[in-house]
């Protein structure tokens, strides 16, 4: 027995409630079980207790044993004096009361013990759940859980994982004094660093302005000197002209706004494709930005994932259809095969989900507009489930996982309850030790 499963067992009374007493024999009624408390103190908060004739409201505490209130030191913390009653697994003490009011009150506390009354299936499920080796402790007993059970949990941890990752949005609008579009643009720009170069991208982005990208906005060429030279990878002698003329135009361009570049060293190109090489990513967010002034006003607009994907698909400028390093040519690659250099879509599916959508969603809720927080859950609908380890081994337990909604949700519920073992705190968990 763990508290964690005594707290629930008592916050959803799953025990036999027939003829409850105390360990001193009074009859006890619970009308409420009270709220459940995480922080110090009782563990249940304004409980309404009928012992023998009187009905109480206080607080409840939850322990092991008995034995634990004298263990805990409660008897000397004023916190514990509206305790009303203390609910055990095991009463150890055997005719003593082992509680006592807080401040070393004399008044004795009433007992419930509740041993007897757990169904031995229920503890035999919770061990289940905690002694699988399984990532996902509930892999043998999901089947089990209705489909509609598993539909609104996943329902409530999409929300959750919106509300996640809008964290980090919230934090930088109130860095850029509520600016929307420098905020999406750094976003953005971590994003295409697709987690291998996404904190390089992030610094690429915080130590260029997008106001300076605007003053060049209709020369492509100075936006990828701009992009190049802050990325640090401008420092070198070159062969080919091109880049050449772009370290040429980055110095001039470095002194008017008084930039400082990064150091090159902290782009990663070992065991990536050269396609995903940050050059090309790089080529590619010039032409994005080329392309799209206004990027999150131009992101409001949009009404289908249609619009969304044209507006990402972005190829790269001449130069580096022919090379993915400088100084260095390949030759060209034939369209809609492993190497083009368009931002494919599995790319750009990936920047809907995790930049595209949040930010929507998170305007919707900053504004109170809820349809556009319903378009933000649409797009997701309309939008492939990603593929990885966590989506296959929910896929292989037989959970659907059709659309980027439920594979964004599975994820999460992977990532903070299942790896976690919070089965007590999960939906699926819950039904799997419900009493049959």
């Amino acid at each position: 027995m763990q508290e964690a499963l005594l707290h629930h067992i008592w916050k959803f009374r799953l025990f036999d409630m027939n003829q409850l007493s105390t360990v001193g024999g009074e009859s006890v009624e619970i009308t409420h079980p009270g709220k459940h408390n995480t922080d110090s103190g009782p563990d249940f908060f304004d409980a309404r207790i009928k012992i023998a004739d009187t009905l109480w409201a206080g607080n409840v505490e939850l322990h092991i044993k008995t034995s634990d209130w004298q263990k805990h030191n409660h008897q000397h913390d004023v916190a514990y004096d509206n305790v009303i009653l203390h609910v055990v697994f095991d009463d150890d003490v055997k005719g003593g009361s082992g509680s006592g009011g807080g401040s070393g009150s004399p008044v004795n506390i009433p007992i419930l013990e509740l041993k007897s009354r757990i169904s031995e299936n229920l503890l035999k499920s919770f061990d289940t759940l905690m002694l699988n080796q399984n990532k996902i402790p509930c892999s043998g007993s999901i089947s089990t859980v209705d489909e509609f059970t598993i539909s609104n949990w996943l329902d409530r941890l999409l929300i959750e994982r919106l509300e996640h990752k809008t964290k980090s949005i919230e934090a930088m609008l109130q860095q850029n004094q509520n600016n929307w579009e420098e905020t999406f643009y750094v976003h953005l720009a971590r994003n295409f660093g697709f987690k291998i170069n996404a904190v390089p991208f992030e610094l690429l982005a915080r130590s260029l302005p997008l106001q300076h990208l605007a003053k060049h906005k209709s020369e492509l060429f100075q936006i990828e000197a701009l992009l190049f030279g802050q990325a640090g990878l401008l420092q070198s002698d070159f062969n080919d002209e091109y880049p050449s003329r772009l370290r040429k135009e980055y110095d001039f361009l470095k002194a008017k706004f008084s930039l400082q570049n990064m150091d090159a060293h902290l782009w990663k190109f070992m065991r990536l494709r050269p396609v995903n090489f940050p050059t090309i990513r790089i080529a590619q967010f010039a032409q994005l930005i080329y392309n799209s002034s206004h990027l999150f006003s131009k992101l409001l607009e949009i009404k289908n994932a249609k619009q969304a994907h044209d507006l990402f698909d972005v190829e790269v400028s001449d130069y580096w259809k022919t090379h993915f390093m400088f100084d260095k040519e390949t030759t060209p690659a034939p369209k809609d095969v492993s190497g083009d250099k368009h931002l494919g879509k599995t790319s750009v599916e990936n920047i809907l989900i995790n930049t595209f959508v949040p930010f929507l969603f998170y305007y919707g809720k900053q504004k109170g507009i809820l349809k556009i927080q319903n378009r933000a859950l649409e797009f997701l609908e309309n939008i492939n489930a990603e593929k990885n380890n966590i989506t296959d081994k929910w896929t292989s337990l037989k959970v659907k996982c059709d659309n980027a909604y439920k594979s964004q949700a599975l994820i999460q519920l992977y990532n903070f309850y299942c790896s976690e073992k919070k089965c007590l705190s999960c939906a699926v968990g819950n039904k799997i030790l419900k009493p049959k």
